[in-house]
């Protein structure tokens, strides 16, 4: 599976399995996203430790979440940046739209609840 789920009260976590996140499997994330959004999820953290490799369709499934969390008053937080997605979110300038967080721990405490 490349990307597994975990709730945390009124928030989830999803978990990033995958070493490249590209499109290959951004479509799927995308689809994950939008679903539990339409389910009245918008509360969701994004984990990316496993990830080493993310490109503009991968961007692209991470933007769709944070506008779908922020269109329902909810929020969205990456963490667990590797450096190589780091550089690709900070040189696509997105760290200034991105609440981006160390880890889960770091994220959720900082969830709007």
């Amino acid at each position: 599976m490349n990307f597994s789920i975990s709730t945390h009260g009124n928030a989830i976590v999803v978990h990033s399995h995958v070493a490249k996140l590209d499109s290959s499997n951004a479509p799927d994330l995308k689809s994950l996203f939008l679903l539990h959004n339409k389910n009245g999820i918008n509360q969701i953290v994004f984990e990316m430790v496993e990830t080493m490799y993310c490109d503009s369709s991968g961007l692209s499934a991470i933007l769709v979440a944070n506008r779908i969390c922020k269109d329902t008053n909810g929020t969205f937080i990456l963490c667990g940046l590797q450096s190589a997605v780091r550089k690709m979110v900070e040189i696509a300038q997105l760290d200034r739209v991105l609440s981006i967080e160390v880890n889960v721990e770091d994220a959720l405490s900082h969830m709007n609840h």
